[in-house]
């Protein structure tokens, strides 16, 4: 039977295609992926939370296995402890949808503690956003496997402005107004809320 990472370097090449292992026993194993979308990013995905079967609500059948990823930006360097951030929060999302059986589904969202607080100096985003594939929609096609569909979900840092818009309108308006501003799943340390205007009048 076909495995996931032969998807992956079939997409993306052998070479591109890295196992990463945390340090730390208890951690998921996760890959990182080198790619040429526009300009250079890497992906940092779980490798094998996909084994676990999500409860998803009914009307969600078909989204029981999922992997989830964070798309960096060329300029970040992964060693900088102010990055480290995202190899802490794949791992607890991962943790807890297995430990806790629960499941993950489009527009979930996480606050990075309570109260809230940003992420590092430099990402001022409070909360993180699941979605679908934005950046990397035709990169992260669902992969259908014999036994099973897999998804890949987008971890995407929001600001607190754009959570409490999403509480009053509705996932399917945020993203709406993220798009039109361009944003995605990129990680982007300089990005402005969705919600604002790039223009001041003074």
């Amino acid at each position: 039977m076909k495995e996931l990472k032969q998807v992956l370097i079939e997409r993306f090449g052998e070479s591109n295609v890295q196992d990463f292992t945390p340090q730390k026993e208890d951690c998921f194993p996760l890959w990182m992926i080198s790619l040429e979308h526009r300009s250079k990013i890497t992906i940092l995905m779980t490798n094998g939370l996909s084994n676990y079967t999500m409860p998803v609500h009914e009307k969600h059948a078909g989204r029981e296995h999922v992997e989830l990823y964070f798309c960096l930006p060329s300029y970040w360097d992964i060693e900088n402890i102010e990055k480290q951030w995202v190899f802490e929060w794949i791992q607890k999302m991962a943790k807890h949808v297995t430990e806790k059986q629960t499941w993950f589904g489009v527009g979930h969202t996480i606050p990075n503690g309570n109260p809230a607080a940003a992420f590092s100096p430099t990402m001022n985003q409070r909360y993180l956003l699941l979605n679908e594939p934005m950046y990397l929609r035709e990169k992260l096609e669902s992969v259908q496997l014999e036994d099973k569909e897999i998804h890949f979900l987008a971890v995407i840092p929001i600001f607190e402005d754009e959570m409490d818009y999403k509480m009053a309108k509705g996932t399917y308006k945020l993203l709406q107004k993220m798009e039109g501003k361009g944003i995605s799943e990129l990680l982007d340390d300089y990005r402005m809320s969705s919600l604002k205007s790039k223009w001041r009048i003074f």
